[in-house]
Formats: C-alpha cells, sequence, structure tokens
C-alpha cells in the first residue's frame, strides 16, 4: 500500500571510520583481509563486509598452484605465489599446500593443439621456471599410471602444487581476526561513494567511510562500483567437475600422482586424490556426455576412476579476455578484484597484491597485464579476439 509522505524510509547510521575496508571476503577477499591486517595493524583498523558466510569456498575444493605456465602473466607471479602461501602456513601452522609436480600433456595427432609444448617450454625460459621435456616413454618410467598412446609431447614442472582452498580461506580470515580486523558478514555492500577524501560503503542499515577500499564481490563486483568504474566486459565459462572414489589411492596420492592437462581432441584435467577422498576430473566447457570422459580414462588413466561421487558444472563470470583484473580506480582509492575464479592458485598473492596497491599506492609484482583499463576490456566488443572455450586454464 502507498502511504505517501508516510511511507517507512530506510535509515542508515554513518559508523566509525576505518582505514581498510574489503568488499567481499571470498577466497581473495579474506586473502587481502589478511594481508591488510597484517600490514596496517595495529594502527589503522580494517573491516571485512561480505554478503554471506566469510571465506566461502566449497569443502574439499582443491586448486593447482602455478600450472597456467603458458600464460608470460601468470609465470611471472609462479614464485611471488609460492612464497605468499609458504608464508600463510608459516604463520598459522596450518598446511595448505602440497607439492604434486604438474605435467602439460600434447596430442600429436591433434592439429589445434600443436604448439602446446613449445608454447610452455618458451614461457619457462623467459621466467627461469624449472621444467623438463618428456616423451611417451618419459611419462610412462615417471608415471605409470598414464597410457599414452605413442608420440605425445610432455612438460613436467616439479613446483606444480595444489591448494585446499576451503582450508585456505578460514585460514586467511582467521589470521586476520588476529590481527584485528572485524568481519561483518551477512553485509551486503549496496554502493560505493568517492568524496574525493574517502569513500563511502553503504550497507542496508549503515555507511562506513574508509581511506581505501578493496573490492573482491564476484559476480558483484561491477554493481558495488557503478558510478565509480566502468563495468568490467564479462563472459561466462563453464567446468565439468567430476570426482571419482578410485580404488587405487595410494597410486593417486598427491606423493604418486601429478596434476595434468590433457590436450587433445578434448581437453582435460586432473587432479590426484586431496581434499575429499576422491580423484578429480575436470573439463572445460558445456556438459558432455559421460562417455567422453569414461573413455578418455579408461584409455590413458585407467586406475583414475571409480565410482562417480558427483559430477558438477562449475560457473564463472570473468573479463572478457579470461584474465583476472588487478587494479585500483577512483585515483587509487579503490583496489579491484574480478574474474579471480580462473586463477584460485594466486589467491594469496592477490591478497597481497591488493594490500600492497591499499596500503603503499604500488606494488613490486608485474600486474600490467591484469589493469582494468587494459585494451582487450576497453576496444569495442567486436575488436576482442574470441578465445576458443576449449582452450582455456584453471589454475
Amino acid at each position: 500500500m502507498n502511504r505517501g509522505p508516510f511511507r517507512r524510509a530506510t535509515v542508515r547510521l554513518v559508523n566509525r571510520d576505518h582505514a581498510f575496508v574489503v568488499v567481499g571476503c571470498g577466497s581473495v577477499g579474506s586473502a587481502a583481509l589478511y594481508w591488510l591486517s597484517r600490514m596496517a595493524a595495529p594502527y589503522a583498523s580494517v573491516l571485512g563486509l561480505e554478503r554471506g558466510a566469510a571465506g566461502n569456498a566449497r569443502a574439499g575444493r582443491t586448486a593447482a598452484v602455478a600450472h597456467a605456465g603458458g600464460r608470460d602473466a601468470h609465470a611471472a607471479l609462479a614464485g611471488p605465489a609460492h612464497l605468499a602461501w609458504r608464508q600463510v602456513e608459516s604463520v598459522s601452522g596450518q598446511r595448505l599446500v602440497t607439492r604434486t609436480g604438474g605435467l602439460v600433456i600434447e596430442d600429436p595427432d591433434v592439429p589445434a593443439v600443436r604448439g602446446t609444448v613449445d608454447r610452455h617450454l618458451a614461457v619457462a625460459a623467459r621466467h627461469g621456471i624449472e621444467v623438463e621435456e618428456l616423451d611417451a616413454g618419459g611419462l610412462v618410467a615417471g608415471w605409470p599410471q598414464f597410457r599414452p598412446r605413442g608420440g605425445e609431447r610432455i612438460v613436467h614442472r616439479p613446483g606444480v602444487a595444489i591448494v585446499d582452498l576451503h582450508r585456505a580461506d578460514a585460514t586467511h580470515v582467521a589470521l586476520a581476526r588476529g590481527h584485528g580486523a572485524e568481519i561483518r558478514e551477512y553485509a551486503p555492500v549496496r554502493a560505493l561513494h568517492d568524496s574525493g577524501r574517502h569513500v563511502e560503503v553503504v550497507t542496508d542499515d549503515e555507511v562506513y567511510r574508509a581511506e581505501h577500499v578493496v573490492v573482491a564481490a564476484g559476480a558483484g563486483t561491477d554493481a558495488v562500483l557503478e558510478g565509480i568504474a566502468a563495468p568490467v566486459p564479462r563472459t561466462v565459462v563453464r567446468e565439468q567437475v567430476t570426482r571419482y572414489a578410485t580404488p587405487h589411492l595410494i597410486d593417486f596420492s598427491p606423493g604418486r600422482f601429478p596434476v595434468f592437462t590433457w590436450r587433445g581432441a578434448g581437453t582435460f584435467r586432473g587432479l590426484p586424490v586431496h581434499g575429499e577422498v576422491a580423484t578429480t576430473l575436470c573439463r572445460p566447457g558445456e556438459p558432455a556426455d559421460r562417455s567422453a570422459r569414461e573413455a578418455f580414462l579408461a584409455e590413458r588413466v585407467p586406475g583414475f576412476a571409480g565410482p562417480e561421487l558427483s559430477t558438477a558444472t562449475r560457473v564463472a563470470s570473468v573479463p572478457a579476455d579470461r584474465e583476472p583484473v588487478l587494479d585500483t580506480v577512483a585515483s587509487g582509492r579503490v583496489g579491484v578484484a574480478a574474474g579471480t575464479d580462473r586463477s584460485p592458485g594466486l589467491v594469496s598473492l592477490a591478497g597481497r597484491i591488493l594490500a600492497e596497491l591499499a596500503c603503499a599506492g604500488t606494488t613490486r609484482h608485474p600486474i600490467a597485464d591484469f589493469a582494468i583499463d587494459r585494451p582487450a576490456l576497453t576496444r569495442p566488443p567486436a575488436e576482442v579476439e574470441p578465445v576458443p572455450l576449449r582452450s582455456r586454464r584453471w589454475t
């Protein structure tokens, strides 16, 4: 019913000022919250605002660290990403990262994937990353779980590891609280207002003033930044994730079996038993017939499979060029993270970079390729070169 002038209005109270406010306390947001609170404590207050529960990675979710070795921008951050995780483990006493090594396998009979190994080798050489080129015989000698056809080319990266994202999120949140950070859950942010001297953060019932704000709100980032920055052109990517209760646990444990990406007629990415007591097989793209997964595993990695525990479609809204955004807007007062779903191994480092940008206005890490105003995100959509969905990587 319309109550005219007597209609009830929303009253928002202006809360105390904060030096830093983090909007969105998922994986990257909780990492930023920790690194900010560590850098700022005890001289500046840090507040995290999350529309749901803080640190919201699904239990059992595992991601590879520094597996996207075919891209210069990611390879340049491989070492710092490992260091960030080691530092978090050191101060928390928690084991988050397990070294497995990683393989990229190129099927010689598929012209579309030729050059994959050469690209990985070239990127590794430019960034001083330890790699080893193998043939099919070397693959079987090192990991007899595989059954190559013969003629495959393989890149082995010993430094690749896997991280338990659910445990990592909880650890970042706990460490942030230990450094004095305050976290308000179920407090969605509706808008930011930049006054030129500070940023107002508007929630349903309060307005917070901050010197610097970090926005890592996932799919809600553009809505939060309305009026502060132009929307980031986005596309939706999908990945089918299947978990198997393999009966061969010892053969597919992290100490015996690596992360792998097999590039052939289809692209398959596999992870050893970790988090859940199950192996994980991922395939980019729309939902596919189960028979394709089963045929690949039966032919190439026969012991990997077992009773199927679950199959789900992982959906992510990412920048149009499928690379993350790590940058600042509003004259440096607002840090932005977007599209980091595809690079979960960089989570802790991304949080540290955002904290450095907020505290110092700069970072020593090379992030120019992740700028919010890079050409791929500012050209008209017709000028952005499409990236084949099947060629994308999840790190």
